[in-house]
């Protein structure tokens, strides 16, 4: 099983939600979150400092996926998400392992 996390732009969530729809995903969490990469222009002017970062809107979703699904889940998400232009996103893929409560105090 992999953990899959994805940072897309804001209005892409609900294309990529329905293009997941038709993968068997588990655990699915998004949450606002905001940052940069590589894009330019995200360096902004303020009043007492000149170089402070603005950080730009972003979308991190989070699942669990069956191996054998990861690459039509990655799929998904590039279909739906994917301009071609600088700020698109990013996805991460971690190796996932289940602890049950019963597993855990023992």
């Amino acid at each position: 099983m992999k953990i899959v996390v994805a940072v897309i732009k804001p209005f892409k969530l609900d294309a990529c939600l329905r293009a997941l729809a038709a993968v068997p995903t588990q655990d699915l969490i998004h949450s606002e979150a905001r940052g940069y990469g590589r894009q330019k222009d995200h360096l902004k002017d303020y009043r007492d400092d000149r170089f402070a970062v603005a950080f730009l809107p972003k979308i991190r979703l989070e699942f669990t996926v069956e191996n054998e699904h990861l690459k039509a889940a990655i799929e998904a998400i590039y279909q739906a998400c994917r301009s071609g232009r600088q700020g698109d996103g990013k996805i991460w893929v971690l190796d996932a392992r289940a602890i049950t409560p019963q597993a855990a105090s023992a």
